[in-house]
């Protein structure tokens, strides 16, 4: 079985159409959490996610969006926050409020979380990836952080496929990954999309000007 693998949205479509188009075929898809915050598609990016049936997990800023609060977020984010509950209807905040914060798929082989296991709002960056994070699952995808990083050990694999809609790490194109269950390994991707049409959307729709120039730098 492969398994596509993606993370962060963050409201970024055309990102999200890149990857999607880049992506080679896999029998599932999954999404470790923030569907939407920070860019201007929040209902398409919950709807693509709906339709398509993608087994996903609450980030913070879905979170925040369905409860309205934004505590600890910088401008930026808060800004995000406030345009997705504007612009998300009553079935898509529905879909987000039911998302949950850990879930398994793939026959349990699977587990998907945002942050951290214990805690969905923990970052767990590349230097803390350790195989004590691993329960019962052969692979644990967790994102947040938006850092691309993958480590395979005797007890499994954790991956964090990176961001698609705001990647960071000083690369601007859009993160995914493919897990090859079978071979229990994982490969790490990049593509190119449009982050013009990206910061043109944002200044139309007085969204922060610095979210546009942040997709440009890959930071």
């Amino acid at each position: 079985m492969r398994v596509g693998l993606i993370s962060d949205i963050h409201g970024n479509r055309v990102a999200l159409e890149a990857v999607l188009a880049n992506m080679p075929d896999v029998d599932r898809l999954v999404c470790a959490g923030d569907v939407v915050g920070y860019n201007p598609w929040p209902a398409d990016c919950v709807d693509a996610m709906r339709e398509r049936r993608v087994p996903t997990v609450v980030g913070n800023h879905d979170a925040a969006v369905v409860s309205g609060t934004a505590f600890r977020f910088n401008e930026m984010a808060k800004a995000g926050v406030e345009y997705a509950r504007r612009e998300l209807d009553d079935e898509q905040l529905g879909w987000l409020e039911s998302l949950p914060e850990t879930r398994l798929t793939c026959d349990d082989r699977v587990k998907l979380v945002h942050g951290h296991p214990a805690d969905p709002d923990r970052y767990t960056y590349p230097a803390d990836f350790s195989p004590r994070l691993l329960d019962e699952e052969d692979v644990l995808v967790l994102g947040h952080t938006h850092v691309q990083h993958a480590e395979s050990y005797g007890e499994g694999i954790v991956v964090n496929p990176g961001s698609v809609g705001q990647p960071r790490g000083g690369d601007p194109k859009a993160a995914y990954a493919v897990l090859d269950l079978d071979a229990m390994d994982v490969d790490l991707h990049r593509v190119a999309y449009d982050v013009e049409a990206v910061q043109r959307k944002i200044r139309e729709e007085g969204l922060p000007e610095r979210l546009g120039t942040r997709l440009a730098r890959g930071k």
